[in-house]
């Protein structure tokens, strides 16, 4: 298994898990990414192999909806130079694109495990999407909250 571990937050009816699962290779590019910090895990931490924890966000019932793990490098976010895209981003040239994006394979959809059974859990009691405030499409997962969060998945 992978040493990095992540949660990547995708609103579902934009890409859900099941979307990914029916992908060719169980894999979709993760595009949209719009925060600086986000796109630098991307562009620096993240790489081929590292675990996906892949979170459904902006909806009725969010929280952690399967496993994943990255399938790529990083590369230009079409998405940024495309104008009828609202991910589209004037300023961005292609010759200096400002956003990534990477491929993400599912491997298998998960029981929804939502915020209050995340809360109630005191291994993640820590974890970086349960801190107030913090809204960050891509947050780092520690490999104890990894176990965590699969051991709940699990049961």
């Amino acid at each position: 298994m992978s040493s990095r571990y992540w949660l990547m937050k995708s609103e579902p009816d934009e890409c859900s898990i099941d979307d990914a699962l029916v992908a060719p290779a169980q894999t979709v590019p993760w595009t949209g990414v719009r925060n600086y910090q986000a796109r630098n895990f991307m562009r620096d931490a993240m790489q081929v192999g590292d675990g996906v924890l892949f979170y459904h966000s902006s909806c009725p019932q969010p929280g952690v909806a399967g496993i994943a793990r990255v399938a790529s490098g990083v590369r230009p976010d079409p998405t940024q130079f495309d104008a009828a895209s609202p991910y589209h981003d004037a300023a961005s040239k292609p010759d200096a694109p400002r956003w990534l994006l990477l491929d993400v394979q599912a491997v298998r959809k998960t029981r929804l495990l939502g915020l209050p059974e995340l809360r109630a859990e005191p291994a993640l009691a820590d974890m970086l999407l349960l801190r107030k405030g913090n809204r960050l499409s891509i947050t780092p997962v520690t490999p104890a909250e990894w176990a965590a969060v699969l051991a709940l998945a699990d049961r």
